[in-house]
């Protein structure tokens, strides 16, 4: 073994290197918490626009709603304000997930551009 050939093709890591590094790896792991986080709220989206449906086709005035464990009967006016509102708020939230996801991935970008910049093929970024 030479260890003239091995230092050649290694390229030091500094500091700021692997605090770039540690912060690739943890915007990576907010990414896939934030793909998770968007995930629930498209079903529950999808959730509250089926029950939106269903509250459509019913011709009760009372119908029975979830409130945490519990259901209750509730009037069908008042059901109908809540979807809207739960739909708005999960809406939003979404809204607020997409460009979150979108800001990560734009610094995932620009850490790629530089580490593979200094160390080419030593280090691998990429999931597979």
């Amino acid at each position: 073994m030479s260890k003239a050939g091995s230092s050649a093709s290694e390229t030091e890591v500094t500091w700021e290197d692997q605090q770039n590094i540690n912060k690739f790896g943890r915007l990576n792991n907010r990414l896939h918490e934030v793909e998770d986080e968007i995930k629930i709220a498209k079903e529950t989206n999808e959730s509250l626009e089926d029950a939106g449906n269903e509250l459509i086709l019913t011709d009760e005035d009372i119908v029975r709603f979830q409130i945490g464990e519990v259901f209750a009967h509730v009037p069908k006016e008042e059901v109908e304000s809540r979807i809207e509102e739960m739909t708005e708020k999960t809406s939003k939230n979404l809204v607020k997930l997409e460009e979150e996801k979108e800001s990560i991935v734009a610094q995932m970008a620009a850490l790629k551009k530089i580490l593979y910049g200094k160390f080419k093929d030593s280090i691998n970024l990429e999931e597979d």
